[in-house]
């Protein structure tokens, strides 16, 4: 190779490396101002944020103040009800005892009216129909007598096994 094509190629070397350094400087050149564009687009949000967060933490201990009242509220409440209702429990349990009381009462009332309707039905059958039944079975002895006496008709074998088929 002769030496003018080796400083041809050698000048065709540099004349690329100055135009790739010429693209790198301009790309730098690029990359500095994005950063500055995105320095500045960062200091904004920064500042935006920096508010967000304070707005946000304000309401972070408002809620904090509204949840621990909320809580506060809420335990009176529980313990309102707590009262009420071992209130209810003891009247429940009073009314409970109050009507066993009753049930109690109104079983020995039953178990007396049931052993008098008892004891008065057995006196009714003493008093009155074991006297009135004698009274009858005297009486119809007696009318069998009298029938005897005063009927004289007897009846004959016939009629008397004929009367006797009739109820067997």
């Amino acid at each position: 190779m002769s030496q003018e094509v080796l400083l041809y190629v050698i000048g065709g070397a540099v004349a690329v490396s100055a135009i790739a350094m010429i693209l790198q400087a301009v790309m730098l050149a690029g990359i500095f101002r994005a950063s500055k564009a995105t320095r500045e687009q960062v200091a904004y949000l920064t500042s935006h944020a920096e508010s967000f967060f304070g707005s946000a933490q304000k309401s972070l201990e408002q809620t904090r103040k509204q949840i621990a009242d909320v809580a506060a509220k809420a335990g009176d409440v529980l313990e309102l009800t707590r009262t009420q209702l071992a209130r209810i429990d003891e009247i429940l349990s009073d009314a409970a005892s109050r009507a066993r009381v009753q049930m109690d009462r109104i079983e020995l009332v039953l178990d007396d009216t049931v052993s008098r309707l008892h004891s008065t039905a057995n006196q009714l059958q003493d008093g009155i129909l074991r006297p009135l039944k004698e009274i009858n079975g005297l009486a119809v002895g007696i009318r069998a007598g009298l029938g005897v006496l005063f009927g004289g008709k007897r009846l004959t074998v016939e009629q008397a096994t004929q009367d006797e088929e009739m109820f067997i």
